[in-house]
């Protein structure tokens, strides 16, 4: 049989292309290689330019999820050259030039494909992309959080109470507000009250209000929050705080829909919406002796679940742009580009303060930063330490298979997030996975 090597002449991509990815050097334009399954083997740093990615994230990874808007070539195209539209590490939209060639083995099988990309135009910020939602100020183009949209208009139109769990800074608040403007009760108020911040006999007052002479300093009466909310959706955040002897009272509300004020004697009726939020576990809470069951199971009728900043990758971009957009429009500094090392250390970051932090992190940028890019030096100075995630596949477990397969089980699957777990680069992750088989 007679073998054959490949062949890269012509337009689609120039030989000295293939000879530089294979020494690790520089070739015009972005330059990758990918296996039959259309997976990353190799990610040049004209590739790391072009589309904000890292070759170390890269690797293994699909490129259509890595870059939003590819599409594969023609199946019956030999070799030859097109335009696509992507989307780069920060959310933005390019037109590019795809030069490709497929790959294949001696006997003639395939091996996969030779791509290279050269930018011709930037065609739009992340806002302008299609396959951005936007929902009452919040802005996503992650599936999770798309889905929790689609939970908010529905349960909108219902008066279910509603439980939102997420972490501190996640928008707990805003997809409380988001519940509102979208039900009924829209034109009703919309109060709002942090049950950690105030002490049990203050929130008490609060909540349902006082008469006058109910306690020491009650020189006139208070309508509480349940009354003045009437019509309208009162938002109890850190409800897992609530002091037990206040969650009876709650739960009255919840099940008769009344309720007496501090030191009165006559019953109110409230007609109010109430949406909740905690960081924490309710059933946790239940376990220890610190919440009522009875007051958890009316609370979670419908329970929403919001993901933390680091588990929505192809929100940062967006959401860093949105940030961004709205301090050019006060005019005291204008950024039209980020440098390629800040966004792949923003990419990286584990934002633990999650969307909040990120905002934070935009306005530091415009205080201490000047010019039109966003520079390293341009973030707080966390942003220049190494970071390393959670340590969570156990060492005890001597099969490295399954070692890899419980870091891919708690990382929900995530590649960049299970190799932090294992203290292993992207790359060593995909090679050891395509090696064992997992």
């Amino acid at each position: 049989m007679k073998h054959r090597s490949d062949t890269l002449s012509g337009p689609p991509v120039d030989a000295r292309c293939l000879l530089d990815a294979l020494a690790g050097l520089e070739c015009t334009g972005a330059l990758y290689l990918l296996d039959k399954e259309e997976r990353v083997s190799y990610w040049s740093s004209g590739a790391e330019q072009l589309t904000g990615h890292t070759g170390e994230f890269a690797t293994g990874e699909s490129i259509a999820r890595l870059l939003p808007g590819y599409s594969s070539p023609a199946a019956d195209a030999g070799g030859s050259e097109d335009e696509i539209r992507i989307q780069r590490a920060d959310g933005s939209a390019l037109l590019v030039r795809r030069r490709f060639q497929p790959l294949r083995d001696w006997e003639g099988g395939g091996r996969g494909r030779l791509e290279v990309l050269t930018a011709i135009e930037t065609i739009g910020t992340p806002l302008a992309e299609a396959d951005v939602e936007i929902l009452h100020g919040l802005l996503t183009r992650e599936p999770a959080m798309k889905q929790v949209f689609r939970l908010v208009r529905n349960v909108a139109e219902t008066e279910a109470t509603v439980l939102i769990r997420g972490e501190s800074g996640t928008g707990k608040e805003l997809i409380a507000r988001a519940v509102h403007a979208e039900s009924h009760r829209v034109k009703g108020p919309f109060l709002a009250v942090n049950c950690a911040a105030l002490a049990p006999s203050l929130l008490e007052s609060e909540l349902f209000g006082h008469v006058r002479g109910a306690f020491t300093g009650a020189v006139r009466s208070h309508a509480g929050l349940f009354q003045r909310a009437d019509g309208g959706t009162l938002f109890l955040d850190e409800v897992a705080e609530l002091p037990l002897e206040l969650q009876a009272k709650l739960l009255r509300v919840l099940q008769e829909r009344s309720f007496v004020p501090v030191g009165g004697d006559r019953m109110l009726s409230a007609d109010v919406r109430i949406v909740a939020a905690t960081h924490r576990s309710l059933r946790d809470a239940v376990r220890e002796g610190r919440f009522r069951e009875d007051l958890m199971y009316r609370l979670r009728v419908v329970p929403l679940f919001l993901p933390p900043l680091r588990e929505r990758r192809r929100d940062i971009g967006l959401l860093l742009w949105h940030f961004i957009e709205r301090h050019n429009a006060r005019g005291l500094r204008r950024i039209v580009r980020i440098d390629p090392d800040a966004m792949r250390r923003l990419l990286d970051h584990l934002w633990p303060g999650n969307v909040r932090e990120l905002q934070n992190v935009v306005e530091y940028a415009f205080a201490v930063g000047r010019g039109d890019v966003l520079e390293l030096d341009d973030l707080p100075p966390e942003f220049g330490e190494v970071q390393t995630g959670p340590r969570a596949a156990p060492e005890t477990v001597p099969d490295e298979a399954e070692r890899i397969r419980v870091a891919l089980r708690q990382s929900g699957g995530r590649i960049d997030q299970a190799a932090r777990m294992l203290q292993m680069s992207r790359a060593t992750l995909w090679r050891k996975r395509k090696k064992l088989g997992v």
